[in-house]
């Protein structure tokens, strides 16, 4: 398994939605449809991701990973 940067968490209300960074720049995505559908998981890569998810996974990623995380995005 390769090495994880960092996890993000992008949720707006109580179901879950975040996204994990590893150094291979492969993205998972770990988040729940509705209470009886959770912890859901796809891979996912940087063009498959919408601008305003980036926006939120940009912000919300802790300083010291963000030019990495932004680097595996293709953002902006």
């Amino acid at each position: 398994m390769e090495k994880e940067i960092c996890k993000i968490s992008v949720a707006s209300n109580w179901l879950g939605d975040e996204y994990i960074f590893y150094e291979n720049h492969t993205i998972k995505r770990v988040y729940d449809n509705h209470s009886l559908n959770s912890n859901k998981t796809e891979w996912l890569k940087p063009n498959e991701i919408s601008k305003q998810s980036k926006d939120k996974i940009v912000k919300g990623c802790p300083e010291e990973f963000k030019e990495q995380v932004m680097q595996i995005l293709d953002y902006p």
